[in-house]
C-alpha cells in the first residue's frame, strides 16, 4: 500500500494600513468588484488573449503536471470522471465524465456510469476501455499526482460505460483524488499505444494532448506562448471563445501595461497587494476575490539553533502578529485563519491551532540567547509576492523582540530540493523560518495533513520530524475517515511548533470589464484557473 507522494516542484503558487485598505478588509470575499456601471460595448471576437506571469513550468501533461498556473491548460484540455461544483465554497462533488457511481459498503468497490457520446480529440469515442491505461500510465509515469492510482487492485468493464474500480484497501478520499485538479484524466487509449515511445507518451505530450475538454492544444513554446482552441467535437456546450493565447510575459509590470491597454483580458494570480488595491479603485475594471483552499504558512526550522526546542518554537510563532499581517497585506482576500490548515478541510471543532498572539515570551527568550543564536533568517519564495511581504513584515517583527533578522527569497526548486535532506536544514544556507502559501491536492483533509506534516508527503520543506505517529494515524484517517484521528494527527502538528497557518487567502483576480462568467468559472479547489468555457463578452 502506498501513502506518500513525490517531492516534484509545485511550482509556487505571495505595516501601516490605510483606511481605503482597512475598508476593503471588510468587504465580503466572494466577490470583491470595482464593478462599472455598465459597459458601453464589447469586443465580439471570438479569440481571448490572457497570460502567464511566468512560464508553467512543467509540460502540460496531466501525468506529470503537479504545478499551479498551468492547470489553465491542463483542466481546459483534460477532464476527469468527477469534478467539483463551480462558484461555491463547499464541496460539491459532480459528475464529468462519470454520469453516476455507487460505493460499496466496504469502500473498496467503485462502480461508475460513463458519459456516451464524448470524443478524445484525436476522434477515438471514450468509452470504458480508456480507464485501465489512464490510470496504468499515471502509475508508469510515477510523476507527483501517481498518488492517487496506487491503491487502485483492478479496473473491470462490464460494458462500454460502465467502469467498476476496486481498491486494495478502503480509500475514503478516491472519489476527491478523481475530482482533484490533478486527479487522473481521460487520454485516448488509441494516442497512448500510438505515441508511447521509451517514456510512456511523456515527449509527445510535451506539445501534444489527447483528451475530451473543450479545448484543444495547438501551440506550446516553452518560456514564449501557448494557444488552445476550442474542440469542434466536444460533447458539451460550445464555447464562446474558439481561439485562447497565451503569451508568457516576463514581469508583472508588462502584465499589468497589456492589460490597461486591452491587449489582455484579465489577471488571474499573482498580482502584487499595491496592484490590487489599484484595480478596485478603478471603475473600468472588473475585480474579483474568489475562495480557495489556500494557505499562507509559516514553516518553522527545528533542526537550526534553539528552534531545536519545542517551546522555543512556539515562542517564536506566538511572537507573530497575524491580525496586523493579515490586514495590511492581503486586505479583501484574506482572513486571519482559525485553523491549523486550508479552510473548510475538516469540520469544527476539529483542526484548531490556537496559538495566541504574545511577543513577550520570545523576548525574554532573546535575554538568554548567546548572540551568535540570536541571527535569524527569514525565507520566502520568490515567485510569491504575497509571501515576500509576510516575510518581510514579520522579519520586522520578531527583530523589534531582539532578533537580528534578514530575509531571503529562494527559488520554488531550491525549496523543494530541501524536502529530505535534514543536514541542509543545519547549514548557513537554509533559513530558520519560511513563508510559503500552500493548496491541498484535493478537497480532503488527507491531502492536506499528509502532504504537510509526513516527511514522506513532499511539501515537508524544513524537515520537522515531531509530529509522532504521523504516518500510521493518517493511513488509519484514510481508510475510516474518522476525523479524531486526523485531529489527532493535527494536534500534535501544532503542539511541534513546525507551523503555523498565518492567513485563508483568496483567488484575487481582474478583468476587463466586458469579460463575464469568471465566478461561473472558477472552482475552490482549482487555485488560479477558469474553466474557460464558462466565459463570455457582455
Amino acid at each position: 500500500m502506498i501513502r506518500s507522494f513525490s517531492s516534484v516542484a509545485r511550482v509556487a503558487r505571495r505595516t501601516v494600513v490605510s483606511a481605503a485598505l482597512l475598508a476593503l478588509a471588510a468587504t465580503p470575499a466572494s466577490l470583491l468588484a470595482a464593478q462599472p456601471a455598465a459597459a458601453a460595448s464589447f469586443p465580439t471576437s471570438h479569440t481571448l488573449n490572457l497570460s502567464f506571469l511566468q512560464d508553467p513550468g512543467q509540460p502540460p501533461d496531466p501525468d506529470v503536471y503537479y504545478a499551479g498556473e498551468g492547470l489553465l491548460l491542463t483542466r481546459n484540455m483534460y477532464q476527469g470522471l468527477l469534478t467539483y461544483k463551480p462558484d461555491t465554497a463547499e464541496r460539491v462533488l459532480e459528475p464529468e465524465l462519470a454520469t453516476s457511481w455507487s460505493v460499496s459498503s466496504n469502500g473498496l468497490v467503485y462502480t461508475f456510469q460513463l458519459r456516451q457520446g464524448v470524443l478524445f480529440h484525436d476522434g477515438t469515442p471514450f468509452t470504458s476501455a480508456a480507464i485501465a491505461p489512464d490510470f496504468a500510465r499515471r502509475a508508469a509515469v510515477d510523476g507527483g499526482p501517481a498518488y492517487q492510482v496506487a491503491d487502485v487492485a483492478s479496473v473491470q468493464t462490464p460494458n462500454p460505460y460502465e467502469v467498476i474500480i476496486t481498491l486494495k484497501t478502503p480509500n475514503t478520499a478516491f472519489l476527491d483524488f478523481l475530482a482533484s485538479p490533478y486527479g487522473p484524466v481521460m487520454e485516448s487509449p488509441t494516442a497512448l499505444a500510438k505515441y508511447a515511445g521509451n517514456d510512456n507518451d511523456q515527449t509527445y505530450l510535451e506539445t501534444h494532448d489527447i483528451g475530451t475538454g473543450p479545448y484543444y492544444l495547438t501551440e506550446a513554446k516553452v518560456g514564449v506562448m501557448y494557444q488552445m482552441k476550442a474542440f469542434p467535437q466536444y460533447w458539451g456546450p460550445k464555447p464562446y471563445y474558439t481561439t485562447i493565447n497565451l503569451p508568457v510575459i516576463d514581469n508583472l509590470s508588462t502584465e499589468e501595461i497589456e492589460f490597461n491597454d486591452g491587449q489582455i483580458a484579465a489577471i488571474l494570480h499573482d498580482m502584487t497587494t499595491s496592484v490590487i488595491a489599484q484595480y478596485r479603485t478603478k471603475s473600468t475594471v472588473s475585480s474579483y476575490a474568489l475562495p480557495t483552499l489556500e494557505s499562507d504558512t509559516a514553516y518553522v526550522n527545528e533542526n537550526k539553533g534553539f528552534l531545536t526546542s519545542q517551546t522555543d518554537r512556539l515562542d517564536v510563532l506566538e511572537a507573530i502578529d497575524r491580525t496586523s499581517l493579515v490586514a495590511g497585506i492581503l486586505p479583501g482576500r484574506g482572513v486571519v485563519a482559525p485553523q491549523a490548515g486550508p479552510k473548510g478541510l475538516i469540520t469544527e471543532p476539529y483542526g484548531q491551532q490556537n496559538i495566541p498572539y504574545d511577543p513577550s515570551k520570545l523576548q525574554a527568550l532573546v535575554k538568554t540567547l548567546p548572540a551568535s543564536e540570536r541571527n535569524f533568517t527569514v525565507g520566502y519564495d520568490t515567485g510569491a509576492p504575497d509571501d515576500q511581504l509576510f516575510a518581510e513584515d514579520i522579519g520586522a517583527e520578531l527583530q523589534a523582540d531582539g532578533l537580528n533578522t534578514k530575509v531571503v527569497g529562494y527559488q520554488t526548486s531550491e525549496i523543494y530540493g530541501w524536502v529530505g535532506d535534514v543536514s541542509a536544514m543545519q547549514g548557513p544556507g537554509t533559513p530558520n523560518m519560511l513563508i510559503d502559501y500552500f493548496w491541498p491536492d484535493t478537497y480532503n483533509v488527507y491531502t492536506w495533513t499528509h502532504i504537510d506534516f509526513d516527511p514522506s508527503g513532499g511539501l515537508q520543506y524544513l524537515n520537522c520530524d515531531s509530529v509522532p505517529n504521523e504516518t500510521n494515524l493518517d493511513n488509519e484517517a484514510l481508510e475510516t475517515g474518522s476525523l479524531q484521528t486526523y485531529n489527532e494527527v493535527i494536534e500534535n502538528a501544532v503542539h511541534s511548533g513546525c507551523w503555523l497557518n498565518i492567513a485563508d487567502k483568496d483567488d484575487a483576480m481582474v478583468a476587463q470589464p466586458w469579460l463575464k462568467g469568471i465566478p461561473e468559472a472558477h472552482v475552490v479547489a482549482y487555485p488560479e484557473m477558469l474553466f474557460l468555457a464558462n466565459l463570455y463578452p457582455g
